[in-house]
């Protein structure tokens, strides 16, 4: 049975810590299931960490259905969060309210995520009313990065922290069931962890959210891109399969792989009769 946003709530309300993962493919999911991941974001950074962009704008709606079915196909027990990616939302709400329902319906996610503050409350209110669970996005939000030129921490100064404080109430009072903070300065977001009655989920926040989530492929190292900042590597897979992968071209090419143990037989009567035919 699969966890549901209430399953979140509970958590922070007992203090239990969440760990969240992005996922977006079989493998990523499988894996990330087994290990004990209670929710899995199926984000739009898939547009840099899969399909090779600079930048999360490319990705279309299409595409985050695509990824998100087969997340939800090959897991049981998670709890699976659908990106609306850029321009899908921001229209208005009855757009946002048609990309979430083909999120929902389509994909099978139970939960969206979209990013924005108090000037997307009425839409996260719009998605709620009609049954669609919301996870807003505060601080450095992805989409936006051109307007903020580049990948800037969020809550530095006075105007900006307090922007960020009134931005989390607003999500939560609209009807979100959580808010991911990306990037913010770890005073800021612990504040807003103390204040909200919903869980916040960090990722470049600190240590004082109620949950973290991270890149599948940034904490195993996946990549040959810098790990970034706020992330850590705990196994170091990449280098693994490059090793593998190596020794694979070096055995093939040695004539050392396949041996006779990597084929299939046919029985010596089958073979003498082809030959005999054959000749």
């Amino acid at each position: 049975m699969r966890l549901t946003i209430r399953d979140l709530q509970k958590m922070k309300t007992s203090g239990q810590r969440i760990a969240m993962l992005t996922a977006y493919d079989a493998t990523s999911a499988r894996l990330s299931e087994a290990a004990g991941v209670p929710a899995l974001l199926v984000g739009d950074s898939l547009g840099m960490v899969i399909q090779g962009h600079d930048s999360t704008i490319p990705v279309t709606l299409d595409q985050m259905i695509y990824h998100a079915a087969i997340v939800v196909r090959v897991t049981e027990r998670a709890l699976i969060i659908g990106d609306l990616p850029f321009m899908t939302y921001g229209i208005s709400p009855e757009q946002a309210l048609a990309s979430a329902a083909r999120m929902m319906q389509e994909a099978g996610v139970g939960a969206v995520k979209l990013e924005g503050g108090a000037n997307m409350a009425p839409t996260i209110a719009r998605l709620t009313e009609n049954g669609i669970p919301v996870m807003a996005h505060l601080g450095l939000t992805p989409q936006s990065v051109n307007r903020f030129g580049g990948y800037r921490v969020q809550g530095r100064d006075l105007d900006t922290a307090e922007r960020l404080l009134r931005d989390a109430e607003a999500v939560q009072e609209a009807g979100a069931f959580a808010v991911v903070l990306e990037l913010v300065t770890t005073p800021v977001a612990q504040m807003i962890t103390e204040r909200l009655r919903i869980p916040t989920i960090g990722i470049g926040a600190g240590p004082d959210c109620d949950g973290q989530v991270q890149v599948f492929h940034d904490i195993l190292a996946l990549h040959e891109a810098l790990t970034p900042r706020h992330a850590k590597v705990f196994a170091n897979a990449g280098e693994v399969m490059r090793q593998g992968i190596a020794d694979y071209v070096h055995e093939v090419q040695a004539g050392a792989f396949p041996t006779e143990a990597h084929g299939f037989s046919m029985s010596d009567e089958a073979a003498a009769a082809l030959r005999d035919k054959e000749r």
